[in-house]
């Protein structure tokens, strides 16, 4: 034994090759904490330090090799500045030029994922063997940073500038294959072979055959590009990544411009170089929030994982109501492995059901993801019936019918009646209450609501809404299956609206108004959409659909009738009457033409502007700064008051359901997280105005208020925790 800590060990064998095997205790995955890279610089000192070395194999004792840096401690890390974060990159970066310049060849035995600072240590070798199931990748662009240990200065000299671009850019996980095919790594193996391929690499490096030193000059120069190659390289791909990420991520074009500035450079100038890059995205707002989202997203998925802990079996699950939403719930449900039975009182609807998941399987095919043969078998695993018959060895049941409470509370009843005392009932509803569907059931113990987002094959997340009598086994089954399904479940409690539309009609109330007040609804598009989101809320109300949004806003109206029951006709209403639908028949705020690909292309539309109009009391110029407030502290506000009524479990929860149920814009963390970033004084001061002209709908909750007066935040100062302020 040559090293051990509790994060990895050195062992040399008989033949003279040390083993470095990362296996971080009481975990079960490896991450380079600040431990562990102190343990790593320990071992490589116990390896200059030991005689007679003619090989080194990096591995991995886990399944997966290193996901990649701790990023629980980035918050706290990048606090300390721009200095600090140079230094501590530089450090690493020395520690990192020393594995590459050991006396001896190297190679890494990549046997599960390498992200990250993961893959980084693998491009300090001399040489890298994969398992044919392990990805790689440099997913930093992601977290709002960009590769800050060697992946921007090594990857490019390995694999050529424009592929390293491409993976550093996207941030994307890649697969073996891709990987060997731009020489990122040097053999890909079965995985039982991996060892064996990594040491007769080192045989062939030792007796002369493969040249290690040419390898180190490669890595360790400039990059092999004329001026004007590197000019056609790096300009090129700044315009193509600049449409792609868009103005607010900046991290993909900083890192283009990185490699560019140290092409010409050495190994250490270019790493000070990248050093120096790192530490300035490390302290943007964008990273921040980005990071943030990233440890939200693993808290959400925790709960989940501890919900599905107690989960009884979902083998068998039945969707009840056909057509479009029926079809897109039997999809994602047999495309994951879980058969489904899709049940319809009408021949036709089931048809349209199964054309609909047909349709999006085939989609599958065309883009390369499935073979037809898989195909064939998710198809299997969809049973069409117009009877109950084969219901009583049903797990699971989603009732998808029409969104009408006298319907709906039909059906389940009906169906109660024809399966087993231990199934699962769900609704997929996205307002009716919970409590007011329970109330004819047998088992309401037995049921709660599964809320899918439109279209269902898209949409990552799914509300769980628990009932007053829903029993803690049918909150966990309905997890484990939305999980199964490849969906994020967020558990909620029961309210008109439940979160995410709760949240989200306060928004369009406030575009109503702004509308009333003479504002031009495209212009306020424009600048919701430069503010982050996808579409803006006049273009969002025509894909959700007026007759859906008048709907959900009457149910809100009567739940919530001091702050949003409205006086005189809004211009959602005004379009609905006037059979401008959105989207579903071809015009609402806009009209909709088919673009090349069959999509429906917005179009501004004067008759629509004509209809809104009519709505406006005033005429009047709104700053952007007034239209951004206007539309987000409704939002936010309700947010807040959904946190304290106990509706959503923690601020992790309230923004991530945002971010994956409405598209809010992710750089911008959540709605809790943009409060914190504003400062919740400043956003009680902002709410407490605009709530003096425009009423109960922006005004602020008392604990809101206290929570200004004492400083607090919705997130701890270093965001590894936050509290629910209720």
């Amino acid at each position: 034994m040559i090293y051990q800590g509790s994060a990895l060990s050195v062992v040399k064998r008989s033949d003279g090759i040390a083993m470095l095997t990362f296996d971080l205790q009481d975990e079960s995955i490896n991450k380079l904490s600040s431990t562990v890279i102190t343990q790593l610089r320990e071992a490589v000192d116990a390896l200059d330090a030991e005689q007679g070395i003619k090989g080194l194999v990096i591995a991995s004792a886990k399944d997966v090799f290193i996901v990649g840096a701790d990023i629980t401690e980035f918050h706290a890390l990048f606090a300390k500045g721009e200095d600090y974060l140079v230094d501590m990159n530089q450090q690493v970066h020395a520690l990192f030029n020393r594995i590459e310049d050991l006396p001896f060849p190297t190679v890494t035995a990549i046997n599960g994922l390498a992200l990250g600072g993961g893959f980084e240590i693998t491009l300090t070798t001399d040489f890298r063997v994969m398992a044919d199931s392990a990805q790689v990748g440099l997913p930093e662009t992601k977290l709002g940073i960009l590769p800050g240990w060697g992946g921007c200065v090594r990857l490019s000299r390995l694999t050529g500038a424009d592929n390293a671009i491409e993976w550093i850019a996207a941030g994307s996980q890649n697969k073996a294959d891709q990987a060997l095919k731009i020489a990122a790594v040097d053999a890909v193996v079965p995985g039982e072979r991996l060892e064996a391929a990594a040491l007769d690499i080192l045989a062939r490096a030792n007796s002369g055959e493969l040249d290690y030193q040419a390898r180190r000059a490669d890595k360790t120069g400039p990059l092999k590009l004329n001026a004007i190659e590197q000019m056609m390289v790096f300009e090129t791909a700044k315009g193509y990544v600049a449409g792609k990420a868009g103005p607010h991520y900046p991290a993909p074009i900083e890192a283009i411009k990185v490699i560019q500035k140290g092409a010409g450079e050495g190994r250490e100038r270019a790493q000070a170089i990248e050093a120096k890059a790192f530490a300035k995205l490390a302290l943007t707002d964008v990273c921040y929030n980005l990071v943030g989202l990233f440890l939200n997203d693993q808290l959400v998925k925790k709960k989940g994982s501890q919900y599905e802990k107690q989960a009884a079996p979902v083998n068998q699950t039945a969707v009840l109501g056909a057509g479009i939403m029926g079809g897109g719930i039997a999809y994602q449900s047999a495309y994951k492995g879980t058969p489904i039975l899709m049940k319809d009182i009408k021949e036709e609807a089931v048809q349209l059901g199964l054309k609909e998941a047909r349709k999006l399987l085939s989609k599958q095919v065309e883009r390369g993801k499935l073979t037809t043969e898989k195909m064939a078998e998710a198809l299997t695993n969809i049973r069409p019936t117009l009877s109950y018959g084969d219901f009583g060895e049903v797990d699971l049941i989603v009732e998808a019918v029409v969104e009408n409470p006298r319907i709906k509370d039909a059906v389940l009843t009906e169906v109660e009646g024809q399966v087993g005392e231990n199934t699962i009932l769900t609704s997929n509803t996205s307002t009716i209450s919970i409590n007011r569907l329970a109330q004819n059931l047998k088992r309401p113990e037995n049921f709660c609501g599964m809320h899918f987002f439109n279209p269902v094959h898209r949409m990552p997340l799914v509300e769980v809404i628990r009932g007053e009598k829903t029993s803690d086994a049918a909150v966990a089954a309905t997890v484990a299956y939305a999980r199964k399904m490849g969906k994020t479940p967020i558990v909620v409690n029961d309210c008109p609206g439940f979160l995410v539309n709760r949240v989200l009609f306060p928004y369009f109330g406030g575009f109503s108004l702004l509308v009333e007040q003479g504002a031009d609804y495209e212009r306020v598009d424009r600048v919701m959409e430069k503010f982050g989101w996808p579409m803006g809320p006049a273009y969002l109300l025509d894909v959700v659909g007026m007759d859906t949004a008048v709907h959900a806003n009457e149910v809100m109206a009567e739940g919530f009738p001091e702050r949003m029951a409205r006086d005189g006709k809004t211009a959602i209403q005004v379009m609905y009457e006037n059979d401008r639908l959105g989207q579903k028949n071809g015009k609402g705020f806009y009209r909709y033409e088919e673009d090349k690909k069959g999509k429906p292309k917005k179009v501004s539309d004067e008759q629509a502007k004509a209809l809104v109009g009519d709505v406006a009391v005033a005429k009047r110029e709104f700053q952007d700064d007034e239209i951004v407030a206007r539309m987000m502290v409704p939002l936010c506000m309700e947010t807040v008051r959904c946190l304290e009524d106990g509706i959503v479990g923690s601020p992790a929860e309230a923004d991530m359901a945002l971010i994956y149920g409405i598209g809010f814009p992710p750089f911008r963390g959540g709605a809790l997280r943009y409060i914190d970033a504003m400062g919740v004084a400043e956003f009680v001061a902002l709410a407490e105005r605009l709530a003096e002209e425009l009423g109960p709908l922006y005004a602020p909750t008392p604990r809101l208020r206290d929570m200004a007066d004492s400083g607090e935040r919705f997130y701890s100062a270093d965001a590894t925790s936050s509290h629910n302020p209720a």
